[in-house]
């Protein structure tokens, strides 16, 4: 008979067990950690500060900064403090409380890249009701839809696996608790939880993604039949590409790390694409918006040099 207990805390075994390499690691993840912070911070500082980028644009990339700060503020400096510690542990409540925010701010992430790529599609294929249809109601709505639906996926994912019982070793095979390693220690009967999460989590995953290639869809079409200008068609395809690539790394990363493979090196690959999903790329995501954007660089040259005006926060 198995050994059913209520496990009050969780031993997470970390990324590597050779003691040598761990501060090296730790300093890799300091540097990239800190970058996030400051990097996403300017641009929300950037974005609050200056009239001219009070746009539904960079609004939405406000709150795409603000996600991948929390984002890797759930597991990296827990990451941390465990390859400093010898002992690498996480209370239930911990665990539980970690699986949420992670998932809750995934997928927001996930539905608001979405959002931005329907933006897009409105201010390529329609500009003239641009405004109108964007409007500061519209864009507040969508986005507080998009955090809220997030919270409750999330919560589904908390409740389900808080309810679980597990048995022998609290041995937790990853670097942060996620659902796939619970359920590898939980026992009984897991198929409800296997089952719930999985229809849900591929539909939301359909439903963020599915519209994104939609709006790619047309705005190619519109872009090869309308003769613009090059500099407009610049501009557009510029957006465009910085919008793409954040896609491609997100849904790749995630794609990778969650899709099932039959490789004897999964646990490794999972591990190593989890760490640059989710420090590598939230660094990354400014970097594409701000090198390829002139107004954010000439924001960024303008902040400190004068006090700027106080216009309407959607100025065009």
């Amino acid at each position: 008979m198995e050994n059913i207990t209520r496990a009050n805390e969780f031993l997470l075994l970390g990324l590597t067990c050779i003691q040598e390499l761990q501060p090296v690691i730790f300093m890799v993840l300091l540097i990239l950690y800190l970058i996030n912070l400051f990097g996403n911070g300017a641009i929300l500082v950037i974005f609050i500060s200056e009239s001219r980028l009070h746009s539904p644009m960079y609004f939405f990339l406000g709150n795409l900064s603000c996600l991948d700060i929390c984002y890797s503020s759930v597991t990296v400096p827990k990451l941390m403090s465990n390859l400093l510690s010898t002992r690498k542990a996480i209370s239930f409540l911990g665990c539980i409380t970690q699986l949420h925010f992670f998932h809750f701010l995934g997928s927001t992430k996930a539905m608001l890249l979405t959002i931005m790529g329907f933006d897009l599609f409105v201010a390529i294929c329609y500009p003239l009701p641009y405004k109108v249809i964007m409007s500061p109601q519209v864009c507040i709505l969508l986005v507080g839809v998009t955090w809220l639906t997030g919270f409750f996926y999330a919560l589904m994912h908390s409740v389900m696996t808080a309810h679980l019982n597990f048995c022998g070793s609290q041995k937790l095979n990853y670097f942060f608790c996620d659902v796939k390693p619970l359920l590898e220690l939980a026992c009984g009967d897991k198929r409800l939880n296997q089952w719930l999460i999985f229809i849900v989590t591929c539909s939301l995953a359909l439903a963020a993604c599915f519209p994104t290639l939609l709006s790619y869809f047309y705005i190619d079409g519109f872009l090869v039949f309308k003769h613009w200008a090059c500099s407009a068609l610049h501009k557009a395809l510029s957006t465009c590409v910085s919008h793409f690539t954040v896609v491609c790394l997100f849904y790749g990363t995630v794609g990778l790390t969650y899709i099932p493979t039959t490789f004897t090196t999964s646990v490794i690959r999972e591990r190593f694409v989890a760490v640059i999903h989710t420090t590598v790329t939230p660094v990354l995501n400014p970097l594409i918006y701000v090198l390829r954007n002139k107004e954010v660089l000439l924001a960024l040259r303008k902040l400190f040099g004068r006090k700027l005006p106080k216009d309407s926060w959607w100025q065009h």
